[in-house]
């Protein structure tokens, strides 16, 4: 199966490295799970796509401004399990599309589980953007 196209919405399954993973000296996260693409960013001088994705997690945000609850139907169009789960939009990663680190969710033959519907999406991203604003989401470069 090709790469999907990276788009805004977009949930892929990847090898997320946590913020306090990357301070701790880890190059790799150590579980794959599924993350929502936020931003997309063209490089036209050296011809490359540089993505941020945002982790889905089932953990509960110690803060609720850290995170947007993944909605039941949510989860069922994407074929998450039934569990809570929130999408964190106070940290990201930020990769040169497609990395190292895509995987294909647990027998699936693609490797992504489709797209946030746009209206949930925008939440989302309004948070992510506040955050961002008032400078306390952190992003982790990988490579």
């Amino acid at each position: 199966m090709p790469l999907p196209s990276p788009e805004p919405g977009l949930v892929i399954s990847y090898a997320y490295l946590w913020h306090h993973e990357h301070l701790a000296g880890l190059e790799e996260g150590y579980k794959n799970r599924p993350a929502v693409v936020i931003l997309v960013t063209t490089q036209v001088a050296g011809d490359c796509v540089e993505v941020t994705v945002l982790p889905i997690t089932h953990r509960r945000p110690d803060e609720p401004q850290w995170a947007v609850e993944v909605p039941p139907s949510v989860r069922r169009h994407l074929g998450l399990d039934d569990a809570r789960s929130w999408i964190v939009v106070a940290e990201g990663n930020d990769f040169v599309w497609p990395g190292y680190d895509l995987r294909k969710p647990p027998g699936a033959d693609r490797y992504d589980y489709g797209f946030l519907p746009p209206r949930f999406f925008n939440q989302v991203l309004a948070a992510f953007d506040q955050l961002r604003a008032a400078g306390k989401a952190r992003l982790t470069p990988r490579e």
